[in-house]
């Protein structure tokens, strides 16, 4: 008997998108010419990319700034049509079934608002409720399961224009939920957040996707909430993806190497190990650099233990901020 797979909640197939400027000249000649002889140049903002999210899965989709993150995301939302290429969400196209995919899409763009200036919080709500036609009980369960996680409550009365930065985010959060979507797309939702509501809101996204198998996708500038967060990430930059995989795979292949930091209780130190090499002895402290797909930090501290005794010792991971770096430097380096 043939097992049916799952489709794919994204699919996108060669996505394109390329946007239009004219190109101006100064002085007066220049406006003159720009009246009747304009020239126009092509900006190819998203450059071809093809790519599938399965349900459930929270991808981390970076880039430095320009690199065509928002275009893609503003594409699977239906807000832009591409240029070319196709995009399904759960088998239909954004561009010709708007209507029925925005009801189960959850949007947060971290810098615009979809709740109402004027009105109190919870107003907010129940107009979006009625929008997206929420049942009342429906609608109640889930502002208690919001509330449980973001603190709804202490803020539901507040008039929107009154609520602070963080505030308002969670506002966001909870009313990009409200329909309970499968998808949620985020779109720097910690810029400009403190480090506790930053927490509250990673707590939130780790809770909906472990409850309700939400599938989110999230940029962000902030790498710490990728490597809290993300089981995968595609990188793009220039407008085409120049990796897919997961954070731990990117680490392995881009700096594979970790360091161990051992303190000792002797400074007389002869340390040797065929798959570690020791980078220096500094008095009683042992700095050993090794790959770990040839041997785990816990055998390297066994094998040292057996021989010294360890007062203290620290494990050196790879800075995510370096690895990024490197993948874009790889990218723009010519081949030779």
């Amino acid at each position: 008997m043939e097992q049916k797979t799952t489709p794919p909640v994204i699919k996108a197939v060669n996505l394109s998108k390329e946007f239009i400027t004219k190109k101006k000249e100064s002085g007066i000649k220049g406006a003159v010419k720009n009246l009747f002889f304009a020239k126009n140049t092509v900006k190819k903002a998203v450059d071809g990319i093809s790519f599938e999210v399965q349900r459930g899965e929270i991808v981390g989709f970076i880039g430095p700034n320009g690199a065509g993150k928002s275009t893609t995301i503003k594409m699977m939302c239906g807000i832009l049509n591409p240029s070319g290429g196709e995009v399904w969400i759960n088998g239909l196209s954004p561009k010709k079934d708007r209507q029925v995919i925005v009801k189960d899409l959850g949007v947060v763009f971290g810098q615009r608002s979809q709740l109402y200036w004027d009105l109190r919080l919870g107003e907010s709500f129940e107009l979006l409720r009625r929008i997206y036609e929420v049942d009342k009980a429906k609608y109640d369960a889930t502002m208690e399961d919001l509330d449980r996680i973001l603190n709804i409550n202490d803020i539901i009365n507040t008039p929107v224009r009154q609520l602070s930065l963080g505030q308002r985010m969670r506002g966001d959060l909870a009313a990009a939920m409200l329909h309970s979507p499968a998808l949620l797309f985020l779109d720097e939702p910690t810029i400009g957040l403190d480090v506790e509501v930053k927490y509250s809101i990673c707590k939130f996204i780790k809770e909906i996707n472990k409850k309700y198998q939400t599938t989110v996708i999230l940029t962000t500038h902030d790498l710490d909430d990728v490597q809290a967060l993300c089981d995968r990430i595609i990188i793009i930059n220039d407008g085409k993806i120049v990796s897919d995989s997961s954070l731990e795979d990117i680490i392995d292949k881009t700096s594979p190497e970790r360091q161990l930091i051992v303190d000792l209780y002797t400074d007389d130190i002869q340390l040797e190990h065929p798959r570690a090499e020791v980078v220096k002895i500094e008095g009683q402290r042992v700095t050993l650099k090794f790959r770990k797909t040839e041997i785990s930090a816990s055998e390297l501290i066994s094998y040292i233990s057996k021989q010294y005794a360890i007062r203290d010792l620290s494990l050196v991971e790879t800075d995510i901020d370096d690895v990024i770096r490197q993948i874009y430097k790889q990218q723009r380096e010519p081949v030779v």
